[in-house]
C-alpha cells in the first residue's frame, strides 16, 4: 500500500505537469528531498523516480515552458566551476570506486541548483517551491517530532521515514535542516498566497516551527543546540524588544528544561568537556589530519579521500568525584574517519581551489541577500515587502546551515543548494525589476532584443523595463 500511494502520487504530479511543466521543478525537489523510492518495499524501489523527475523538470523548461528568460550569474558560474572541478578531482581520486557513489548524486545536485533560477521567474514559483521544500521537509520533521514527544528518540535511534542515516536522514542534517526552515515557515505566515494567511495556517506553522524544535531533541544531535542557539541570536536581531526577547527566552529553557529526557541533557553536557569526548576528540584529530593532507594534496583527494586517515590521539579520562579526582591519557588509534565539518571537506575532497569556490558561493550569499533586504527596505514599497522578507527569510536558513556545516560534512548537501538555486533567482527578479542596466548581462541583451535592437545592449534610463511578472 505505501509503494501505490507514493508511485500514484509521482504519477498525479506528472500528469499536472503537461498542464504546467513547472510542477515538474516542484516534483523534482519533492523527490530529491524525501527520496520515496527508498521508503517503499516493493515496485517504487525499482522505478528511477529521480531520474524521471530530473529529466521531466528539464525537458519541461526547454520544450513547454515559455515564461523564462535565462540568465546566467556568477554564482551560477562558481556551482559550475564545483562541478567541473570535483569531476576533475574524481578522475585521480585516492578511492575512486566509492567517489563514483558520492559524485552519481552531487553531479545532479549542482546540474539542478544551477538550473533552478532559470525556472523561478515569478512570485507565485518562488512560493511554490519554497513551500514544497518545506513541506517536504515538515513531512519527515512532523514524523520525528510525534515520535520524540511519545519518547520515541535518542542518539541514532530516532525512526524517520527511511532507516538510513545520510542525506536528510542523517541526525545533524535533519537536525540543521529543521532549525533552517523555521525563518522561511514566518515568511508563509505573512505573505503566503497559495495557503493565505489565517489562524489555520499560523496555527500550522507554529507547530511545525516546534517539531522543529523538537528533531535536534529527538536525535539528540549536539549540532541542532549550536543551530537553535543561532537562530535565537537571529531572532534577538530582528527584535525591537530584545531584553524582553532574552528574559522570556531564558525562563522558556529554564522551564522546558525539566521536560528534556536525561539522556538529551547528558549528552549536551558532553560539550562542556570537549576534551574528553571521543566523538570531539575525534573531529579535531581528522581536521589536523585534513590540513597536512592538502598540504601533499592541494588540490584535492577526490571524494572519499578522509578514507585514507588514520591517526593516534590522546584522550583524558578523569575517574572519581569531588576534590577526589584522577585523570589518566589514553592513546586511541583511528581510521577513516568523515571529516565532520564541510569546511575539512571541501579542503580534503576538493582542495584549496574548491574550498575557496565554496566559500565564495557562500559569502556572496550572504551578501546578496543582504543588499537585496536592504534595499527592499529603503524602496519602503509593500507591493515589493515580500521580496525582502523572503531574502532574509532565506539568508537566515543560510546562516543556521554554514552553522551546522561547520560540525558536520554536508558541503552538497541538496536542501541548502536548493536554497542557493532561490537566493541566486531573487537576485535576477530583483534586478529585472529594477532595471534592465542593472540586470546581468544575459537579461540586457534579451531586453535589447525585445526593444527591436538586436546587437545593442539596453542601457541608461531610456531603457524600457521589463514587465513584473
Amino acid at each position: 500500500m505505501t509503494d501505490l500511494f507514493l508511485l500514484g502520487f509521482f504519477a498525479v504530479f506528472l500528469l499536472l505537469g503537461l498542464k504546467r511543466p513547472f510542477l515538474w521543478i516542484c516534483l523534482y525537489l519533492y523527490v530529491d528531498i524525501l527520496a520515496p523510492q527508498k521508503m517503499g518495499y516493493g515496485p517504487i524501489t525499482s522505478v528511477p523516480v529521480s531520474l524521471i523527475a530530473f529529466a521531466a523538470a528539464f525537458g519541461g523548461w526547454l520544450m513547454m515552458d515559455k515564461k523564462t528568460r535565462p540568465t546566467f550569474t556568477f554564482r551560477q558560474a562558481l556551482m559550475l566551476f564545483l562541478l567541473v572541478w570535483a569531476w576533475f578531482t574524481m578522475q585521480g581520486a585516492q578511492f575512486p570506486v566509492e567517489a563514483v557513489g558520492k559524485w552519481d548524486w552531487v553531479w545532479k545536485t549542482l546540474v539542478f541548483a544551477i538550473f533552478l533560477p532559470f525556472t523561478v521567474t515569478t512570485k507565485l514559483r518562488f512560493e511554490a517551491a519554497a513551500l514544497v521544500m518545506v513541506l517536504t521537509a515538515g513531512a519527515i520533521i512532523i514524523s520525528g517530532g510525534i515520535k520524540t514527544v511519545f519518547g520515541g528518540g535518542g542518539y541514532g535511534t530516532l525512526s524517520l521515514f527511511v532507516n538510513d542515516n545520510s542525506g536528510i536522514y542523517e541526525s545533524s542534517t535533519i537536525s540543521t535542516v529543521a532549525i533552517a526552515i523555521i525563518p522561511l515557515l514566518y515568511w508563509f505566515t505573512r505573505y503566503g498566497t497559495v495557503f493565505k494567511p489565517s489562524l489555520p495556517v499560523k496555527l500550522f506553522a507554529a507547530g511545525l516551527a516546534g517539531a522543529c524544535l523538537l528533531i535536534p531533541i529527538g536525535t539528540e544531535a549536539r549540532t541542532g543546540l549550536v543551530c537553535i542557539a543561532m537562530l535565537g541570536l537571529l531572532v534577538l536581531r530582528e527584535s525591537r524588544h530584545k531584553l524582553l526577547l532574552m528574559v522570556g527566552g531564558v525562563l522558556l529553557c529554564i522551564a522546558a528544561f525539566p521536560f528534556l529526557p536525561q539522556s538529551y541533557a547528558d549528552r549536551m553536557a558532553t560539550m562542556l568537556t570537549a576534551e574528553e569526548d571521543e566523538s570531539a576528540s575525534t573531529r579535531v584529530a581528522v581536521w589536523k589530519w585534513t590540513i597536512d593532507y592538502a598540504k601533499e594534496r592541494p588540490l584535492g583527494g577526490g571524494f572519499e579521500a578522509y578514507r585514507a586517515n588514520s591517526f593516534t590521539y590522546r584522550m583524558p579520562q578523569t575517574t572519581g568525584e569531588g576534590n577526589m579526582t584522577t585523570t589518566r591519557y589514553d592513546e586511541v588509534v583511528d581510521e577513516g574517519r568523515a571529516y565532520h565539518s564541510a569546511i575539512f571537506e571541501m579542503l580534503g575532497e576538493q582542495g584549496w581551489p574548491g574550498l575557496g569556490a565554496w566559500l565564495l558561493l557562500q559569502a556572496l550569499g550572504l551578501i546578496q541577500m543582504e543588499r537585496l533586504r536592504r534595499r527592499m527596505r529603503r524602496k519602503g514599497d509593500p507591493n515589493l515587502a515580500w521580496l525582502g522578507h523572503l531574502a532574509i527569510a532565506l539568508q537566515y536558513a543560510q546562516v543556521i546551515y554554514l552553522v551546522g556545516a561547520t560540525f558536520q560534512g554536508i558541503a552538497w548537501q541538496p536542501f541548502i543548494m536548493m536554497l542557493a538555486g532561490l537566493q541566486i533567482a531573487l537576485v535576477i527578479y530583483a534586478k529585472r525589476h529594477d532595471s534592465p542596466a542593472e540586470a546581468t548581462i544575459g537579461a540586457r541583451l534579451a531586453a535589447g532584443r525585445e526593444a527591436g535592437q538586436p546587437h545593442a545592449v539596453a542601457t541608461g534610463a531610456g531603457a524600457a523595463s521589463p514587465p513584473l511578472r
